[in-house]
């Protein structure tokens, strides 16, 4: 989307303690890898996931939580786009991938956010994307050490209905939590 003209916010969403610290080094150099391929420099910013991420798996059904993590991400990151005059989301998401980029899921997950979502890479399969990345720099970064979400169900929803999830949702104070995380996002370098 850089090459397409987009001014970026690039944004990772800290999901610590569920994830190392080399997730977050791994983070913020493929931030500045992708500043490198586009040749521009964007604003960088980490956000605090880890909270709503406890909150969620406490009081939510466990089978729900990568959707509502991903529905927490949608609000928060229009909360940031609105303050930086954004008008749109984009997402690294392909089809199928993973429990939570079935068709149904993201279909539930974007209703958090009345921004629409930007999925560049939603036809694209596996072997495509690692073409990508090894073109632009980034796969060699996104391969290495790190820990993968801990938190994630070991049985995902992967037909998320949006009843369910504005069900489950109700058990917290969703919007209380999106706006802490976002207030607790800063810039990195």
């Amino acid at each position: 989307m850089g090459r397409r003209g987009l001014e970026l916010v690039l944004a990772h969403f800290d999901n610590r303690p569920f994830t190392s610290d080399a997730e977050i080094d791994k983070a913020i150099s493929l931030m500045r890898r992708l500043d490198e391929a586009l040749g521009t420099t964007s604003k960088k910013l980490l956000v605090p996931h880890g909270k709503a991420q406890t909150e969620l798996a406490r009081e939510c059904r466990r089978n729900m939580q990568c959707v509502l993590c991903r529905r927490m991400m949608f609000r928060v990151a229009e909360r940031l786009a609105r303050r930086m005059d954004a008008r749109y989301v984009v997402t690294g998401e392909s089809l199928g991938q993973v429990a939570s980029q079935t068709l149904a899921n993201m279909n539930v997950e974007e209703r958090a956010t009345s921004l629409p979502i930007l999925r560049p890479l939603i036809g694209l399969d596996k072997v495509e994307i690692e073409r990508i990345a090894k073109n632009i720099g980034t796969y060699e970064i996104s391969t290495g050490p790190g820990l993968c979400c801990t938190i994630a169900p070991k049985r995902p929803s992967t037909y998320a209905r949006q009843e369910d999830a504005a069900r489950e949702e109700a058990k917290v104070d969703i919007e209380k939590l999106a706006e802490e995380e976002s207030e607790g996002a800063f810039e990195i370098s």
